[in-house]
C-alpha cells in the first residue's frame, strides 16, 4: 500500500478500531463486531495474544477490512508484523529504525509523537502519518487545533483519549482520523461477550463522523 492510498483510506473511514486482547478468539470476535458495523480499519496491538496469528486470520476472514499492527517497539516486531500480513503499522514513539523496515516492505508506518518537535521529527523522517498520543494528556481537540497553524500539513491521528463523544471535535480540529480502543471495547462488555453492544457503539461512532468521510479515489 502506498502512503497516498493510506491517506485516502484515513480520509474515507476517519476512524481506526484498536484491539488489545489477552485471548486470540476474543480478538476475533471483537474484530467481527467492529466489521459488522462497517468499520474497515482495524489495528491489532502487538502486546495482544498471538497478534501475528490474529492478523493472519482476520486478513483471511475479513477481506474487505484493512488489518494493521500497533504498539510495535522493536525491529523484530515490525518484521513479524509485516510477515503476518499487516497492512499498516503503528508505533507509540518516534523510531526511525523501524521506519526503514516498513518502507522496505512498502507498508505505511505511523509513528507516535506528542510534542511539536516529535511530530515534525516523525513526519520529516518519512512517517506515513503521525499518531498524537496520548491526546487526553494535552488538551484533546484544542491541542490538535493549536497545531494546525504551523503543522497543518502533517496528517495527525489522535489516540489515547479519543472517544465517541469527542471524535467529531477531533476531526473538526484538523485530525485526519482518530484511533479508539477502550471506548469501543469496554472491559465489562467484552467480558460479557456482548458483541452486539460493540457493533452498536461502532455504528454510533460512524454516524457521528459520517459527514467527515471522503470518497476513496
Amino acid at each position: 500500500m502506498t502512503s497516498d492510498h493510506w491517506l485516502q483510506l484515513l480520509k474515507h473511514h476517519r476512524a481506526i478500531a484498536i484491539i488489545r486482547t489477552d485471548h486470540l478468539v476474543q480478538g476475533m470476535q471483537m474484530a467481527r463486531a467492529i466489521a459488522a458495523a462497517g468499520m474497515a480499519l482495524i489495528e491489532i496491538t502487538w502486546n495482544s495474544d498471538r497478534p501475528n496469528q490474529l492478523i493472519r486470520q482476520l486478513r483471511a476472514e475479513l477481506p474487505h477490512c484493512y488489518i494493521g499492527a500497533g504498539t510495535l517497539l522493536t525491529p523484530l516486531q515490525v518484521s513479524e508484523a509485516v510477515a503476518a500480513g499487516a497492512q499498516f503499522l503503528f508505533t507509540p514513539h518516534v523510531a526511525t529504525d523501524l521506519l526503514v523496515i516498513a518502507q522496505a516492505a512498502h507498508v505505511p508506518l505511523v509513528m507516535g509523537a506528542l510534542s511539536p518537535t516529535e511530530i515534525v521529527t516523525a513526519w520529516q523522517a518519512g512517517a506515513s502519518a503521525v499518531k498524537v498520543f496520548p491526546i487526553k494528556a494535552v488538551g484533546g481537540a484544542d491541542y490538535i487545533r493549536c497545531l494546525q497553524g504551523p503543522l497543518g500539513h502533517i496528517p495527525l491521528i489522535p489516540t489515547g483519549g479519543a472517544t465517541l463523544a469527542n471524535a467529531r471535535d477531533l476531526l473538526a480540529a484538523g485530525a485526519i482520523a482518530v484511533g479508539l480502543a477502550g471506548e469501543l471495547f469496554p472491559k465489562r462488555v467484552v467480558a460479557s461477550e456482548d458483541w452486539q453492544m460493540i457493533t452498536s457503539k461502532a455504528e454510533e461512532l460512524r454516524r457521528h463522523i459520517a459527514d467527515y468521510s471522503c470518497r476513496v479515489e
